[in-house]
């Protein structure tokens, strides 16, 4: 074999594994990749079924039940204009209460019930996920568009 062969063969090979090495790592962020969607979005169907995304919003007041398993909680998320159901067994983080900000993620059921196997509390007062922020403030523009109209 010629020595101009060996080396076409060689950068043909590392091509090869530079190209499979790209595969895996553009296939494991792909499946690691976790959207964000509101309430409003999810009642809309707009989310992934059977994929893992998050949900955000307030914790609406008087939702929130504990089963007598102790560890099994069921609350509404809202952003003021939908609300979505949510069932979570673990144990909620100290700062999780009602009438304050939340992200959960997991996966939405056929039966509308957003299924979370992780939930995360806002840890003050002035912080909120920005995404979360972002469709509180969309559903209240909307809600106060809706208000403005006047029908004919």
């Amino acid at each position: 074999m010629k020595r101009r062969h060996k080396r076409i063969g060689m950068i043909i090979v590392g091509l090869a594994g530079l190209g499979i090495a790209a595969y895996l790592v553009a296939n494991a962020f792909r499946n690691n990749l976790v959207f964000f969607f509101s309430p409003t979005q999810v009642v809309a169907k707009e989310a992934p079924v059977n994929r893992t995304f998050r949900i955000g919003g307030l914790v609406e007041n008087g939702t929130v039940k504990r089963e007598s398993d102790g560890l099994t909680v069921r609350f509404t998320v809202t952003d003021t204009a939908a609300s979505v159901p949510v069932v979570y067994k673990g144990i909620l983080p100290d700062l999780f209460k009602e009438g304050r900000g939340c992200v959960a993620q997991g996966r939405i059921g056929t039966d509308g019930v957003f299924q979370a196997d992780e939930v995360l509390a806002k840890h003050d007062e002035n912080y909120m996920p920005p995404e979360a922020g972002q469709a509180i403030d969309a559903a209240k523009h909307e809600r106060e568009a809706a208000r403005t109209v006047v029908p004919n």
